[in-house]
């Protein structure tokens, strides 16, 4: 491409939609093409922090959130977004028709509907692409705008309508790609492990997950003599777990801490076992990287989504998934138990996790924004 490649992204209001769009974006800029990008989204968004951190040109636009059951609590709330998602639609094609791209990438969240309109109503290339197994709302709205839809799983062509099948691809789900290439002695020096017994990382997010944190701390005394466990238990909650009454001689094998950053790819190299969550940006993670895990989907989600998640890696064999909604502490450690006693069940596992991933989901997403890409009139 000889001129400038004009993109506009969308997407946002959580990591889940923010993080694909900034590991294509990263993508792109490593094909080395003259290129401009305008990022809108939401002020209140995960987004406006994560472009400023960046200094990728942003601008805001108000909008109203798209609820699947509304409610006479949030009757007051519902009639607001009536008036805010028209606005946000007339923001959104000003700020296209002044930016004039060549393509717009949207990444989901209720943000991305106005800039599907503005992309449709403007004739400007459209392409949408969704993180988790089933169709979120916004992108069932967006795929009948879109002029190609990309898909981190097979199995969400069923959630499509027929009709708009045929402009779906599967690209797999853009992960960092720092995650890949983590240092597993690293983690091992840094947390003073053994080769004694199995390694479990285990999150329940930035913040931690009260859920996962109040099951691992009943069984702990149980666990650590067949595991070490290093645990992301969220700053709200650091004091209290490291307060938990162990044998002294397992104490040395529990390693709780606040919050991980850039030690992330080192941990997750190390981990034998990773009990998290099933967000689509974990399960993206975990499938990238291989990783066995047992996931706890946080229930309710938008359209039961980490349940379906969940689901999806336990069928093929890559995870062993908590359904139910109020999973017990024994179930956690009936379900890890196995894991910990067989190596050989572990290589499977992260055999079939590895199978469900796709490690150039970014480079594949940036082929189609280039493909459909048509410099505007």
């Amino acid at each position: 491409m000889t001129r400038t490649l004009r993109l506009l992204v969308t997407g946002g209001g959580t990591g889940g939609h923010t993080y694909p769009a900034l590991t294509t974006l990263a993508a792109v800029q490593r094909r080395r093409l003259p290129h401009d990008v305008l990022w809108v989204g939401t002020a209140s968004g995960l987004e406006a922090r994560i472009t400023a951190e960046h200094g990728i040109p942003f601008q805001a636009i108000t909008t109203g959130k798209l609820r699947r059951r509304p409610n006479l609590r949030e009757l007051g709330t519902n009639l607001a977004d009536l008036f805010r998602i028209p606005l946000g639609v007339m923001q959104a094609i000003g700020h296209a028709a002044r930016y004039k791209p060549d393509v717009v990438l949207s990444t989901g969240g209720y943000v991305a509907v106005p800039i599907g309109v503005a992309a449709k109503l403007l004739r400007r290339p459209l392409v949408m692409h969704e993180q988790t197994t089933v169709v979120g709302l916004a992108n069932r709205i967006l795929a009948r705008m879109a002029t190609r839809i990309a898909l981190s799983h097979e199995s969400s062509l069923e959630h499509l309508p027929a009709s708009v099948r045929d402009r779906a691809v599967v690209t797999g789900n853009p992960v960092r790609p720092e995650l890949l290439h983590g240092d597993r002695a690293a983690a091992y020096d840094q947390f003073g492990l053994t080769f004694e017994v199995p390694l479990i990382y285990v999150t329940g997010g930035a913040q931690g997950s009260k859920q996962i944190n109040t099951m691992l701390a009943e069984i702990l005394p149980r666990l650590l003599p067949y595991a070490q466990v290093i645990h992301q238990c969220g700053p709200a909650w650091i004091e209290q777990m490291r307060a938990i009454a162990l044998p002294p001689e397992l104490a040395d094998r529990y390693h709780p801490v606040p919050y991980v950053g850039a030690e992330l790819p080192d941990l997750f190299a190390a981990a034998d076992v990773v009990i998290a969550r099933s967000g689509a940006g974990t399960v993206s993670e975990l499938t990238a990287i291989g990783k066995p895990a047992v996931l706890v989907p946080l229930i309710p989600s938008g359209g039961d989504e980490q349940r379906k998640n969940a689901s999806y890696l336990a069928s093929g064999g890559a995870a062993k998934a908590l359904l139910e909604p109020n999973p017990s502490a024994e179930l956690l450690l009936a379900e890890l138990m196995p894991l910990l006693a067989d190596p050989a069940l572990r290589a499977a596992m992260a055999e079939a996790a590895h199978k469900l991933g796709r490690v150039d989901a970014a480079e594949a997403l940036a082929d189609v924004l280039l493909e459909v890409a048509q410099p505007s009139r």
